[in-house]
């Protein structure tokens, strides 16, 4: 079982508006038998500076696994795609792939009718993707996502993979990578999310390894989203959160991992906070890490070949290119309007900050999404092209 010791943090290998802020953060890192070591960043209390030049302080509280009593039964509402079943040519034709309301996004997934909504009023989810024709004759994306996650109300569970050497391992991640994290959540009800989600990317790197990642492989971004009692220990030492007058009980926690160039942005205050962490062949930490374990990085790739230094799939460069995810915990806060998830398709061509400007005024995370997949091709990206948005309501 992995351990948890301190750590320092060091700051997203490509330049944003948040990399300052990021340099004032506390880290952990989770070390793993073999040496492997892997980031995380807790934000779980406290708030980002309007200026990101000041401090930054957080705290790690305790966090409860166990789903409420009343919600065991119900299943989760969402959409997966792997783009198996669709022809490229049709993908070409329009990048809008999700309707723009729950109620209509619930009927394209796999959960039964007894037990759909109307209205999600913690979150709306709003997905495009594009081949991106004029550079790419096949497309190796793959997302999931999920209202009420796990049988749990507000609950959600949000991921993009970016399919290399071919889409099988972006396509087996996208159907089964949210069973392996449910699945771990349940076995280990005592661990940090962070942990979770650590142990649930080396399971299903693992996974892959057996069956479709030994010739492909993919990145990874994940998010999960819940709401946790506020401790008894937060209460002590200060923390009473009111919302309209209201002492609150409960906060709500967006937990991220990542492995490879695939990214998270989160909007807060309209400023952009970066909650991955990008794993290329040109960090010069990631580089060291595969020198130091007998590979080499030559023109930026990890052996002259694969840009990304980590990934779930790519057997063959297992040594080097690993699975073990960068996670971060942060408290939302009324100031928290959105969260983008994206491939590195969307974010060669936009930065952090510009990604949020664009969209901060469209309510609609559907529309936001498809803006977001225009912007891309109009600044001529040449590649796949997959973005997530998901509107933090506020309730």
């Amino acid at each position: 079982m992995s351990a948890i010791s301190s750590s320092t943090h060091s700051t997203p290998s490509s330049n944003t508006t948040t990399s300052t802020l990021n340099q004032n953060v506390k880290n952990n890192k989770i070390e793993t038998k073999d040496g492997l070591t892997t980031s995380t960043r807790n934000n779980s209390v406290g708030t980002f500076p309007d200026s990101l030049g000041d401090n930054v302080e957080f705290t790690t509280s305790p966090v409860p696994l166990t789903p409420k009593e009343n919600s065991t039964n119900q299943q989760p509402f969402g959409s997966i795609s792997s783009n198996s079943s669709q022809n490229a040519d049709n993908l070409s034709k329009s990048h809008v792939i999700a309707p723009s309301s729950p109620s209509q996004q619930q009927q394209n997934s796999t959960v039964s009718n007894k037990n759909k909504k109307t209205e999600f009023p913690y979150f709306k989810v709003g997905i495009s993707e594009d081949r991106n024709k004029r550079y790419r004759r096949t497309m190796e994306d793959a997302h999931s996502f999920f209202y009420d996650f796990a049988g749990i109300e507000g609950q959600g569970f949000f991921a993009i993979f970016d399919g290399h050497a071919g889409k099988q391992a972006a396509d087996w991640c996208g159907n089964h990578f949210h069973e392996t994290f449910q699945e771990v959540l349940l076995k280990n009800p005592t661990l940090p999310i962070s942990e979770i989600f650590h142990l649930t990317f080396l399971q299903a790197d693992k996974q892959l390894n057996q069956n479709a990642g030994k010739h492909s492989g993919c990145t990874a971004i994940a998010a999960f989203l819940r709401s946790e009692e506020i401790t008894e220990d937060e209460t002590a030492n200060g923390k009473k959160p009111i919302s309209n007058g209201v002492e609150k009980k409960q906060k709500r926690v967006l937990y991220t991992a990542n492995v490879g160039d695939a990214r998270a942005v989160l909007s807060r205050n309209g400023t952009a906070i970066r909650l991955s962490y990008d794993h290329k062949g040109s960090d010069a930490q990631e580089a060291k890490r595969i020198v130091d374990a007998g590979g080499f990085v030559m023109n930026n790739r990890v052996n002259g070949v694969l840009a990304v230094t980590r990934s779930l799939g790519d057997s063959t460069m297992k040594d080097f290119v690993v699975g073990n995810p960068y996670t971060t915990e942060t408290e939302i806060t009324e100031n928290d309007s959105f969260l983008i998830l994206a491939c590195d398709g969307l974010w060669d061509v936009c930065d952090d900050q510009d990604a949020v400007n664009l969209i901060k005024n469209i309510d609609d995370p559907q529309i936001a999404s498809a803006k977001l997949i225009e912007h891309a091709l109009t600044n001529f990206s040449t590649d796949n092209l997959s973005v997530m948005v998901i509107r933090l309501m506020r309730n």
